[in-house]
């Protein structure tokens, strides 16, 4: 059972202060819960592990995905495959992404949920407020799994400084500047964008932030800023597949600009084969052995619980879990029903003694970098808390 250690909250004030306004749900309970989750350092360096093994999993299994043309299994619209092909061909850049992962902590084994490889959520939190909550409490600062901001920093610079980066722009990198753009009226994704800005602005790049509606893509000039200030490097925080549905005029624009060698986009196209729940599968065709990874299909499993999953979903929508006899035992509404299906096998996540589920979110930026926890209920919904730790 977990058992967390309670602080002292970091005050509201300060949390507004650095840019993190969504610090309370709509019900006035808060989101940031003011305890701590005890964890070992073997627990820890157990997390650093399973990220560098499940990552390189990823990255067979993305090349099998090309080679053997399974973009539908993945549930990826067709209008984005050469995008895919593209960025993949190329070695554009994955800066960053967070894997969900049950157990770890209170000896439960490490196993593989999910990898928001495309647009993670929970970055502000993990890299700063649960950091600031040792702060706020006199605790050693550097008694965390938590170097987020500085590994995401370290692989900006990566873009351009090492042989790894994306060697088909250094060529024209003499003023290296990166546009930011993410979606009007949502703070969060916006204060996300901002803190990333920072990140890059700290290795060294010029940034300029724009709303996605106001950024102009032209296929043979690139894109550019409201100002028409062109740039060869784009992150948006908008996930690709919104892209390939709701906007196949620029998916066509953006894989021309890609073709034309005009600009690069952060995260890549290649990112939506990770982000689909639909690679679950194929890893665990490919790796059926493999300690992280739950028995997944395409198809209902026979004779175990399990989890029914949209290839693409957020915040729990569509998920329903099935008993062993395939009767739905709990499940949620949401806008994703629409999307292929895949059948994971259930596996329980550490608990309270009230109950309230533990999953750990592990992000990955050239390496794992930083471990948060998000409490809730057995489907884990917008509702759910994030709660960080402390090693022991």
């Amino acid at each position: 059972m977990i058992v967390t250690q309670k602080v002292k909250p970091v005050s509201k004030e300060i949390m507004e202060e650095v840019g993190f306004g969504w610090h309370t749900d709509d019900d006035g309970t808060p989101y940031i819960i003011p305890e701590l989750i005890p964890v070992t350092s073997y627990e820890a360096e157990a997390y650093y592990e399973a990220g560098n093994a499940i990552y390189e999993m990823f990255v067979e299994a993305g090349q099998h995905v090309i080679d053997n043309n399974l973009f539908a299994e993945l549930g990826i619209p067709e209008n984005l495959i050469e995008n895919i092909r593209m960025s993949w061909d190329d070695d554009d850049w994955h800066l960053y992404g967070r894997f969900d992962l049950a157990g770890g902590i209170d000896g439960q084994p490490i196993k593989l949920i999910e990898f928001n490889a495309d647009t993670p959520t929970s970055l502000f939190e993990t890299a700063i407020i649960q950091w600031a909550i040792l702060k706020a409490n006199g605790l050693d600062e550097a008694s965390q799994f938590n170097n987020v901001y500085e590994a995401i920093r370290d692989n900006f610079r990566r873009l351009i400084t090492e042989d790894d980066g994306i060697e088909k722009f250094v060529e024209y990198y003499n003023d290296e500047a990166i546009l930011f753009s993410a979606v009007r009226d949502l703070p969060e994704d916006e204060q996300t964008t901002r803190l990333l800005e920072k990140m890059a602005q700290d290795a060294g790049f010029r940034t300029e932030f724009c709303y996605f509606d106001q950024v102009g893509f032209l296929e043979n000039e690139g894109v550019f800023n409201e100002n028409e200030e062109h740039f060869k490097l784009w992150f948006k925080l908008w996930p690709w597949e919104n892209i390939g549905d709701d906007e196949p005029e620029l998916t066509d624009i953006l894989r021309k600009i890609a073709l034309n060698r005009k600009a690069v986009v952060i995260n890549p196209a290649y990112t939506l084969m990770f982000q689909s729940k639909g690679i679950l599968k194929v890893l665990y065709d490919l790796f059926p052995d493999s300690p992280y990874l739950l028995a997944t299909s395409d198809q209902p499993l026979e004779g175990i619980k399990q989890v029914e999953k949209p290839v693409f979903g957020r915040e729990g929508e569509n998920i329903t879990i099935l008993s062993e006899d395939g009767e739905t035992e709990n499940s949620r509404d949401g806008e994703y029903d629409h999307h292929p299906k895949i059948y994971q096998e259930f596996v329980e996540f550490p608990k309270d003694e009230k109950g309230e589920i533990y999953q750990a979110g592990l992000f990955f930026a050239w390496e794992p970098c930083g471990l948060g926890f998000r409490r809730g209920d057995e489907i884990l919904d917008d509702m759910a808390s994030f709660v960080g730790h402390i090693i022991e």
